[in-house]
């Protein structure tokens, strides 16, 4: 998820614009879109603040509620696939999600999968000894 820009840019856009740059100008100075600048610029006019928007905030992932059996199922198993772990979601919890998202769970935890020396994809082809040079003689003389 993207961050907001820092209350310190803000502050700096709006003093920009109240000393008589355009919020189009100061928003090329600031280098930030000019929609960026009109809508701080009419915030700080509607409520005199220089904060961000209340909005949305990260909401807790639904699989935290199942966080022990997941890091249990993985520490018990550690070559568990995300597909089989989504299986077992399913059949053992009745709990229905995808990969891509108990991938994330595993990644807040900062536990990754590793491939094993087993399961690495086949080698890329190499020349061998090197690039053979087209003309031996034009380099001794």
């Amino acid at each position: 998820m993207s961050r907001g820009y820092s209350f310190d840019l803000r502050e700096r856009l709006i003093a920009l614009v109240e000393g008589g740059l355009s919020r189009r100008a100061a928003a090329r100075q600031m280098m930030v879109s000019a929609s960026s600048s009109i809508k701080w610029r009419q915030r700080f006019e509607a409520t005199g603040s220089f904060a961000e928007k209340a909005g949305k905030k990260s909401r807790p992932s639904p699989l935290d509620d199942h966080a022990e059996w997941l890091l249990a199922l993985v520490a018990r198993e550690p070559d568990v696939t995300l597909a089989e772990i989504e299986a077992r979601l399913l059949a053992e919890r009745q709990f229905k999600t995808t990969d891509s998202s108990i991938s994330r769970f595993f990644q807040r935890r900062d536990i990754s999968y590793k491939k094993n020396t087993a399961r690495q994809r086949a080698e890329p082809r190499r020349r061998g000894q090197g690039a053979r040079r087209m003309d031996q003689g034009a380099i001794n003389a």
